[in-house]
């Protein structure tokens, strides 16, 4: 029943709210922790693995803090409902993709996951909606203080926390900003910034992390070192460069406006048009025509959406959610009818404002 629920709306990281929302969908926050008496997850046995998860699971429920936390044993979950737990950025792909024992609690609101037997023992993670990574981490700090009470961490005096993955060595620290850039990528900007970010030690990722492809043109920036850095120094660093990457990408959008408005008019309205009249589409042909048109709304030209409508829309036409809300619907073929059918009947009839051009 709470993956029924949890389809009917929004995750955190969509709900449209915080600073800077209409560029900014999210701010995360991830730490990387090992308990000291078990080896890496990669050399424990699947009798480490079930021991790891047990106790986890036993002294956070004892501990009183964890209260309104929903613990899910995710080895239990069939393909469709890891699926959606990964579509909302609950859970990692690795955790949906391991083996044995793993689990994830998830409080009510779905802003902190605690993922067990991921990559490491425990993957900490706090999102915000909007740029808000101070608020961010002042939140996941309260929590790994309160986990570390109940748990005995693997940490070395000189190297910090030790992880499974060299580069998180320290303070086991990410910090991310999920970024909708649309004007960069119609602009050809967009290879420019990221080439500019990698020489600052940030990295560009998709909308799953690691290893994962830009959807919707989403793409998630990150700090890619953390020894040596204190978690503050961090959040500073990823929070200093962000302003400028939306200073890009509203100027992107101006000079659309200013210099291509025919294009641009054109673009949108036949992004909304196709939303509303096709017969079928994919996942990843909505999230991109989806993008176009919350674009579109930001910059004036769509008048009878609005951006909550839009994020939940970007959710709720991915895999696993439409067959929640429609029920079965296994094959691609079926899922791409029913996704149509489902924008159709969510959309309405487009309302543009103003074309530019013609006030010119």
């Amino acid at each position: 029943m709470i993956f029924d629920e949890m389809a009917c709306r929004c995750g955190e990281w969509l709900r449209g709210s915080g600073p800077e929302s209409d560029i900014v969908m999210s701010s995360r926050i991830r730490l990387a922790r090992n308990l000291a008496e078990y080896p890496f997850i990669r050399r424990c046995n699947d009798f480490d693995r079930v021991n790891i998860e047990a106790s986890v699971r036993e002294r956070l429920e004892q501990s009183g803090d964890f209260e309104d936390f929903t613990f899910i044993d995710v080895a239990e979950l069939d393909n469709l409902d890891r699926q959606l737990l990964v579509e909302r950025q609950l859970i990692s792909r690795e955790l949906s993709d391991a083996e044995g024992a793993r689990a994830v609690a998830i409080d009510e609101a779905e802003r902190i996951s605690l993922m067990i037997n991921e990559e490491d023992h425990l993957r900490l993670q706090v999102m915000k909606s909007g740029l808000d990574l101070d608020e961010a981490w002042q939140q996941i700090n309260a929590v790994d203080n309160n986990v570390e009470q109940q748990l005995n961490y693997a940490f070395h005096p000189d190297l910090g926390y030790l992880t499974a993955c060299p580069t998180n060595v320290g303070t086991g620290m990410r910090v991310s900003v999920m970024l909708h850039l649309p004007a960069l990528v119609i602009a050809g900007q967009i290879d420019k910034v990221f080439n500019s970010l990698q020489k600052i030690n940030l990295t560009v990722r998709g909308l799953y992390g690691e290893g994962s492809q830009a959807m919707g043109d989403f793409y998630q920036i990150s700090n890619q070192v953390t020894l040596g850095k204190s978690e503050e120094s961090l959040v500073e660093h990823v929070g200093s460069i962000v302003p400028s990457v939306i200073s890009y990408e509203r100027k992107a959008r101006d000079v659309l406006i200013k210099d291509g408005n025919h294009d641009l008019f054109d673009q949108v309205s036949r992004a909304y048009g196709l939303l509303q009249n096709a017969q079928q589409i994919s996942s990843e042909e909505t999230m991109h025509l989806l993008s176009k048109v919350r674009m579109g709304i930001n910059l004036g030209l769509i008048g009878d959406l609005e951006i909550p409508e839009v994020n939940k829309l970007f959710i709720q036409t991915q895999p696993a959610h439409l067959q929640k809300l429609r029920g079965g619907l296994p094959d691609s073929a079926n899922r791409n009818r029913a996704r149509a059918s489902y924008l159709h009947r969510h959309l309405k009839r487009p309302k543009f404002g103003e074309d530019p051009a013609e006030s010119n």
